[in-house]
């Protein structure tokens, strides 16, 4: 440390004996009150999401009058008037989706978890609906409870969609983002730091770190991140006030011990501040994850992924059907973009390459071909000009492309053939996209792509495409390798045609 600020730091002690290593007021006076400006955006958008669900519930219940009813007024359900009704029903719907934490800012943008506590909240409000007519004899005619209940879940969860499209617009532009105060020793805080700032739509904005240690001989950050050392593990309700944190994350390591993690969860009481613990396991999904206490200690359970079984073969079943559905509905066009491409350029419309599938087998893949057909012959070439790393192969601008091609590969057309790989079993409409490599490319934790069958479209096509690095592009496999289920190759279907019709990424 530079002899003048040491000489600074000692003068602001002896001016304030209540300060800490850091020059920050520690003890009762340094109790943090919740940043103004985190109140701020979490309040508008509080309001935003009862305003949105508010409008969906009103319009589903009024839909679901109009459409048994008419516009004839004066309805009643044994005695009951449907206005009164209808009020009654949509208080209790909102409660149930306050009950079911549908409205906790944490949730706002967080995967499908806020969708599912919405989910949750409306099949529990129209439960205890069912159970109050039931126990008060009122007889509530059921097409208007067969129209309401989907429409309303519908049009809340569409809702929810475009508050969250709007909140990472938003995010990405710097706005609505959570300040997060790391703490951990270098190495873990580091570490965890990357890992938020990785997913930028989860509005992590990482300001700094407490260390066991402190900051002293911490210079310019940690481990070369943009990460300064802000205090010690004392002095974090200090620099949460200071430095308006609304979220503290501790990160795994043994230099913070379970009862530094309980004093500084004490320290930030009735601050409004969220204490969050990362684990040492990573890239594991909520659902393979329970909580098992023992002896007041929170146990993690991680089941293990699951790679045969009855939900393999559904996902087989429902893989194959989906593809000859498609190949049906999409037959013309496919036959029309197959005679585009012969009129365009020499040589034969579907392109065969031999990939790597489930336990490194081969096979023949197919797609509608987007280079010359001397492209493998010039690749040797342009080796020098790879915009990627690791086993892929790309460049912006490749001139083996054709004309008709660039449009094929912008909305991904080229891809559909593989849609009869699907049909043969040697591929999944999701999954990891399978590389044109020789299965001993596949080394270290790499080849766990291979336990499941590659996929038309995958995490990291819905993730920024062809932007993303070698490294992001395996972590995402390997997430879905590990974590895969039907609702989550659903998601990832939604989000792909939506990535598709966005065309980032795609050359």
């Amino acid at each position: 440390m530079p002899a003048a600020q040491f000489r600074n730091r000692v003068a602001r002690r002896a001016q304030h004996p209540d300060t800490g290593p850091s020059g920050l007021p520690i003890g009762p006076s340094a109790r943090p009150a919740a940043a103004p400006a985190a109140r701020q955006w979490r309040r508008r958008w509080l309001v935003v999401l009862v305003g949105s669900d508010l409008a969906a519930v009103l319009t589903a219940l009024i839909a679901g009058f109009v459409v048994r009813f008419g516009v004839e007024p004066g309805m009643t359900a044994s005695g009951v008037p449907y206005a009164i009704l209808a009020a009654l029903i949509g208080a209790g719907w909102l409660a149930g989706l306050a009950a079911a934490d549908a409205y906790r800012i944490r949730y706002l943008g967080a995967g499908a978890e806020e969708y599912k506590r919405v989910a949750t909240g409306t099949f529990w409000a129209w439960g205890v609906t069912a159970v109050g007519c039931y126990a008060g004899k009122v007889e509530v005619a059921r097409g208007f409870v067969l129209l309401a209940l989907p429409v309303g879940l519908i049009l809340l969860l569409t809702g929810r969609a475009l508050v969250r499209a709007r909140l990472v617009a938003g995010r990405g532009a710097g706005r609505g983002l959570h300040r997060v105060l790391v703490v951990g020793d270098r190495r873990s805080a580091t570490a965890l730091a990357r890992q938020l700032r990785r997913q930028p739509a989860a509005g992590f904005d990482v300001v700094g770190a407490c260390l066991p240690g402190g900051p002293a001989g911490v210079a310019g950050g940690l481990d070369g991140a943009d990460l300064p050392a802000l205090g010690s593990l004392t002095e974090v309700a200090a620099v949460v006030a200071a430095y308006r944190i609304d979220t503290v994350a501790v990160a795994a390591s043994s230099a913070v011990p379970a009862d530094a993690v309980r004093r500084i969860a004490w320290g930030l009481e009735g601050s409004g501040v969220d204490v969050v613990v990362a684990p040492s396991v990573a890239n594991v999904a909520g659902p393979r994850v329970s909580v098992r206490p023992v002896s007041g200690m929170p146990l993690l359970h991680v089941d293990q992924p699951e790679f045969t079984g009855a939900r393999r073969v559904a996902k087989s079943v429902l893989d194959r059907v989906a593809a000859v559905l498609l190949l049906i509905i999409l037959g013309p066009a496919l036959l029309a973009a197959a005679a585009a491409i012969r009129c365009t350029s020499r040589g034969p419309a579907l392109f065969r390459q031999t990939r790597i599938g489930q336990d490194g087998a081969e096979f023949t893949v197919f797609k509608f071909r987007t280079m010359y057909s001397d492209a493998e012959a010039r690749r040797v070439a342009l080796a020098g000009r790879n915009e990627t790393d690791g086993l892929l192969f790309k460049i912006h601008d490749d001139p083996r492309i054709t004309r008709l091609g660039r449009l094929l590969r912008r909305t991904s057309v080229d891809e559909l053939p593989q849609l009869l790989n699907v049909l043969r079993g040697d591929m999944a409409l999701v999954g990891p996209r399978p590389l044109p490599v020789k299965d001993t490319d596949f080394t270290g934790d790499v080849r766990r792509r291979l336990l499941v069958r590659p996929g038309i479209t995958g995490l990291w096509q819905v993730n920024g495409r062809s932007r993303l690095s070698w490294e992001d592009t395996i972590q995402l496999d390997l997430y879905y390798v590990e974590n895969w289920s039907i609702s989550l190759d659903l998601a990832i279907l939604f989000r792909t045609v939506a990535a598709v019709v966005r065309g980032a990424g795609a050359y």
